[in-house]
């Protein structure tokens, strides 16, 4: 030990049994962050590390600024939101709920699916997909409809033979 100030510690353990009382003067805030921070003047006076430089630097000036100006601050970049535009497929909400209710359920119910998706795409403004669905809930629509007709003709023509039998 080549400072003077320090002495030896002769014995093996330190007297826990008194310890030494809190100072009343010691202030107990945080510390400022804009300030530097208190301590030795060089970490290696006292065999310390020195401290790990910044993760992030700022960037250097600019060509032909001048000397201990600091970084350069940038002001932040405005951000502009546009809203979505709301597309007009049709939805045939009304023809797939009555080919549910009246025609043939399973294909009603699928054509019913398309319209709600259709219309969700509608206002989300993604017209690709309002296009698809729409299309696909008309064709099921369609396709129900036809359904229901022909199983309630022939249902027509099944009770039309069968008194006609008595």
């Amino acid at each position: 030990m080549s400072n003077p100030n320090y002495e030896k510690v002769q014995g093996t353990t330190a007297d826990m049994s008194n310890p030494p009382p809190y100072a009343e003067k010691e202030d107990f805030r945080e510390p400022d962050p804009l300030q530097p921070p208190q301590g030795p003047a060089n970490p290696k006076d006292y065999g310390g590390v020195p401290p790990m430089p910044p993760q992030y630097q700022p960037y250097p000036d600019p060509a032909g600024a001048g000397l201990n100006q600091g970084p350069i601050l940038q002001p932040p970049q405005a951000v502009y939101i546009t809203p979505v535009q709301p597309t007009n497929e049709p939805d045939y909400l009304g023809y797939s709920i009555f080919t549910m209710l009246c025609c043939c359920l399973p294909l009603g119910i699928a054509a019913l699916v398309y319209s709600i998706q259709t219309r969700e795409s509608n206002h989300m403004g993604n017209l690709a997909s309002a296009q698809r669905n729409s299309r696909m809930a008309r064709i099921l629509a369609h396709t129900a409809l036809g359904v229901g007709l022909c199983i309630t003709v022939l249902y027509a023509i099944y009770l039309g033979v069968l008194l006609s039998a008595r």
